[in-house]
């Protein structure tokens, strides 16, 4: 690791950190633009969002021959921060990680005779209870925390005795405001479970702006008719707030404070409602689209037929579960079908794009989904000794979507990667929409 700098060496490394986010701030904007200073916003007063992160990320760690932490480069609210973050002399980065060797067994049946996504988890849970559904990363740790489908059962239950306990009732809405964490599963399926309809919400990753961004999401809690939200920690001190401008919500509480006595599922239907799914508002004003069970079960089974999905697929994802392509795309396809997940946050691909491709590696992914500028991303912003001893050769169905898909974004992947075992019949552009659940065409 570098060796923190003196401090009479500091005033060099600001002016040097500020020439390189003034030179990528110029490109953005497309020529001169005013001073960068060291306070200066990188949000709000230099345009720069999640994606021009990542590049500002590469180019400090060229400049200084330096791997910047995840926490430093997602948190840092100005060139300032930058600077402390290089001061700091960066962190250790792992590149790598020992492969999975689980063997998956390809021969379990899916429940194609269930009605509802509760009946999902319930055939699943007293068939397979000890099947791994979900390889959930976590970076701080170093390694993957697996959880099972028996585990995910009895979760559930238990915030579905809550949400009763607290006077729920079936057809109420829970707005669910988790990271990818793991709480947020047990929490949705246990929403379900208690015949209430979940509601998934973007979580803010900025504990300092917690307040300005919650209130972004008032509008949409008033027009789901939220009564409960379920969140972290941090966002338990704006519940006054929250609860004094959405008349329909009674509180703000943090998952673990849910858990109650295992509830028997209440009896659902196919025509019930399984979830309030936002679109993205790319359009306009988000729109709540309210699917039922058989909304998401017809799409999922779909995707599941249309990819020749079986229990011996491995999933990868990163994208986020607030998005349907996360959600449904992702989690619940591999969830029905009995696939295993390895699931990372949004936050550590976009620090890291890498390790999307790494975990397709490590665990043999045999499926996985993006938008288009992940992959351009990974063809443009990877150096070629991040990728040493990778292969990609498990990889069959590689999936373009959520946002325009450039032909030569597919080219430039497939040759970039073909190298590293990757099929020229991997990459698949999709489209699809919230109101059709998730896929349209694959």
């Amino acid at each position: 690791m570098p060796s923190t700098p003196p401090a009479s060496e500091r005033p060099d490394l600001e002016q040097r950190v500020v020439e390189v986010v003034t030179e990528l701030v110029e490109e953005l904007r497309g020529g001169d633009t005013s001073p960068v200073s060291l306070h200066d916003s990188l949000e709000r007063d230099l345009g720069i969002s999640s994606l021009e992160r990542v590049e500002l990320l590469i180019r400090l760690e060229r400049v200084f021959k330096t791997r910047l932490g995840d926490t430093a480069m997602t948190t840092a609210e100005s060139p300032a921060d930058l600077v402390a973050a290089v001061a700091s002399g960066g962190e250790t980065f792992q590149t790598t990680r020992t492969h999975h060797h689980q063997t998956v067994d390809g021969n379990v049946t899916s429940p194609d005779t269930a009605l509802t996504l509760v009946d999902v988890l319930s055939w699943h849970a007293h068939h397979t209870p000890d099947r791994t559904h979900i390889f959930l990363a976590d970076d701080e740790a170093g390694q993957d925390v697996p959880l099972t489908y028996g585990w995910l059962w009895t979760a559930a239950c238990q915030i579905a005795g809550g949400l009763k306990a607290r006077g729920l009732r079936p057809g109420d809405t829970v707005a669910i405001m988790l990271r990818t964490e793991r709480d947020f599963f047990p929490t949705l399926m246990g929403t379900l479970i208690a015949g209430c309809v979940p509601v998934p919400l973007y979580p803010p990753f900025r504990a300092d702006r917690i307040e300005e961004y919650v209130t972004r999401q008032i509008g949409i809690l008033q027009n789901a008719g939220a009564r409960l939200l379920i969140t972290f920690k941090t966002v338990e001190r704006v519940a006054g707030i929250l609860t004094h401008q959405v008349s329909s919500l009674d509180s703000v509480v943090t998952a673990d404070s849910v858990i109650a006595t295992p509830s028997v599922p209440v009896s659902t239907e196919g025509s019930d409602g399984a979830l309030i799914q936002y679109t993205s508002g790319s359009t306009g004003t988000p729109k709540g689209v309210y699917l039922t069970h058989e909304n998401l079960l017809a799409n999922i089974r779909a995707i599941a037929h249309a990819l020749k999905m079986n229990s011996g697929d491995v999933g990868v994802s990163w994208l986020p579960l607030y998005h349907d392509m996360g959600l449904i795309g992702a989690w619940l396809t591999t969830f029905y079908v009995g696939a295993p997940l390895l699931l990372m946050s949004p936050l550590m691909f976009l620090a890291r794009p890498v390790r999307w491709l790494q975990a397709i590696d490590r665990y043999r992914g045999t499926i996985s989904a993006a938008p288009n500028f992940a992959y351009d991303l990974c063809t443009t912003r990877i150096a070629d000794e991040d990728l040493a001893g990778l292969n990609l050769s498990s990889a069959r169905a590689l999936l373009n979507g959520s946002e325009t898909v450039s032909p030569s974004t597919l080219t430039a992947f497939a040759e970039r990667f073909l190298p590293y075992g990757l099929s020229n019949s991997a990459v698949v552009p999709v489209y699809g929409l919230a109101e059709n659940s998730v896929a349209l065409t694959v």
